[in-house]
């Protein structure tokens, strides 16, 4: 025989002791050959799927560990039998004693694995069975609610596709555990009296048994949960497509009432020329806008608004006590808005205890007016500063003093120039002066104050209606004071002041029986009183102390 004869007959032989068939070497025929090939292709094909069954499986791990404790339960028992019945004995003998020691420490030591194994002792498989808790279906109200609705459909999606991976698993184990038996039937056919495969083919039976049982309440279990998602998936979708139908509509009456709003603004900034009207007009409308919007918002996504009204007429209580001056300023706001004794532009004099300012309202808001300061008359004699922006909260007009300037439409006040001339002068003569100059410079406001007042005479009760300068004159200690009046622009008084004092004072150094007076005092010295007589002693000497 060759030497590759011989190794194979070698490799034979080993093949056939462990599959327990007897060598004889003329037995080995053409038939048994193929057998034994055909043994080792099967037992190959065994320990290959019971190698993935073991490294890519938690199933079968979990299921080893399980068959494992309840292996060690049984060695438990048996020991535990023993020592009942070693411990029993009257009387033992040194081989009883030292088997009995044995027994105990054999005993320690299952007990400690059956304490490591310990969760494996009932149900093992429950975790794995048991579907993924399903988290309480968020209420879909509002439109940042389907920003939620679908990252909790993407959460339950892939926690049922995590518990597919499971059923799938566990499926394809008992493909691998069926195939397992298949081979090892057929190792039994080939081999009937070896009983290591026969122990192999019993264990298989019962691990095809127990997943049988898993996979049914498995499959139970995730039909149910499978459903239970299919409506918790359908009832999401159907409350999105509601609430994107429902934003659809409040958004498409909102951008409505924008266009509208745009359209109204553009038609009012381009034919209306007054500015201040237009900007009142457009404060109105961006009021009644905001208003608009907060009732629809509020009207379609508070289910329940008169539980709205009694919690805030509750709560009202402490809100107007806690933001009292907030309180007040928004009623502040509501007389200033319907009563409108100010409006945005007018001029106004605000007075704050000591302190006066006087400017421009530049806006009205719900909690205060911006006012602008100018440089006035107020700012010339007491602040010496101007041009500050002053907030002014709406609740003042209730507590304190607002002088307006321009209310009504009417853009013009009374200006006065005070100036004193001697008892000697001409007076009546400085009073025609100061009279036509005034009433050359301030004629075009004496005219728009008349038709003015016209207007007002069917809203307010007008008594004295005399728009034409007043001149006024007074005995003063040391001369006569001619007080000259005189309307003029409400925003720009002080120009006009300066160019009125200026005519005025021209024409009086121009006239030699004016004399401007000023305050001084008279000096009599009487010659004839002879004067007093000094005495030498009481003048000091030099070097002598005062």
């Amino acid at each position: 025989m060759n030497p590759k004869g011989i190794i194979f007959a070698f490799l034979l032989s080993i093949v056939y002791i462990y599959a327990d068939v007897p060598i004889v070497e003329e037995n080995l025929t053409q038939q048994t050959i193929l057998n034994i090939k055909k043994l080792k292709d099967l037992i190959d094909k065994k320990d290959k799927i019971e190698k993935e069954l073991i490294n890519n499986h938690i199933w079968t791990k979990v299921y080893s560990n399980y068959h494992t404790y309840k292996e060690l339960k049984k060695q438990s028992d048996t020991l535990g039998e023993k020592i009942k019945l070693l411990d029993s004995r009257n009387y033992l003998t040194p081989k009883h004693k030292i088997e009995l020691e044995e027994y105990k420490e054999e005993m320690s030591i299952i007990k400690d694995k059956l304490q490591l194994l310990k969760e494996y002792e009932k149900d093992p498989f429950k975790k794995f069975l048991t579907p993924p808790k399903i988290e309480i279906t968020p209420k879909i109200d509002t439109p940042f609610a389907i920003i939620t609705a679908l990252s909790y459909r993407e959460k339950i999606q892939s926690d049922v596709k995590e518990y597919n991976n499971r059923y799938i698993s566990l499926q394809n184990i008992m493909k691998q555990f069926k195939q397992k038996q298949t081979l090892m039937e057929k190792v039994l056919v080939l081999a009937p009296t070896n009983l290591n495969y026969k122990n192999i083919l019993i264990d298989t039976n019962d691990e095809i048994k127990t997943f049988h049982a898993i996979l049914d309440i498995f499959r139970t279990t995730e039909n149910v949960y499978t459903k239970k998602i299919d409506e918790i998936k359908f009832k999401l979708k159907k409350d999105v497509t509601k609430e994107i139908e429902k934003t659809i509509v409040i958004g498409g009456i909102v951008l409505f009432f924008i266009i509208f709003l745009l359209i109204i603004k553009y038609f009012i900034n381009k034919y209306m020329s007054d500015n201040e009207r237009s900007y009142s007009i457009n404060k109105a409308l961006n009021i009644s806008f905001m208003t608009i919007l907060l009732f629809t918002l509020l009207f379609a996504y508070i289910k329940n608004v008169s539980y709205l009204i009694t919690i805030l007429g509750f709560a009202s209580a402490g809100i107007a006590i806690a933001m009292k001056d907030w309180f007040m300023s928004l009623m502040g706001w509501v007389t200033i808005v319907m009563g409108g004794a100010i409006h945005v532009g007018d001029r106004v004099k605000f007075v704050r205890g000591n302190v006066e300012y006087v400017g421009d309202i530049i806006d009205i808001s719900m909690l205060r007016m911006t006012m602008q300061e100018d440089v006035t008359l107020t700012t010339y004699m007491h602040n010496r500063r101007a041009g500050r922006i002053i907030f002014i909260p709406n609740n003042f007009i209730f507590t304190d003093m607002i002088a307006n300037y321009s209310h009504a439409g009417i853009k013009t006040v009374w200006d006065g120039i005070d100036f004193v001339v001697t008892f000697d002068s001409d007076i009546h003569k400085a009073s025609m002066i100061a009279k036509d100059v005034t009433r050359k410079y301030s004629k075009g406001y004496t005219d728009i104050t008349r038709k003015q007042l016209n207007k007002l005479r069917s809203q307010y009760s007008i008594k004295n209606t005399n728009v034409e300068p007043r001149i006024l004159t007074f005995i003063e200690p040391y001369g006569m004071k001619i007080s000259a009046w005189y309307l003029t622009n409400s925003y720009a008084t002080l120009t006009l002041r300066s160019t009125i004092s200026l005519e005025i004072i021209n024409r009086i150094n121009a006239e030699d029986g004016i004399s401007l007076a000023f305050p001084t005092q008279s000096i009599y010295i009487d010659k004839n009183v002879p004067k007093p007589v000094v005495d030498e002693q009481d003048i000091p000497t030099q070097g002598s102390q005062l």
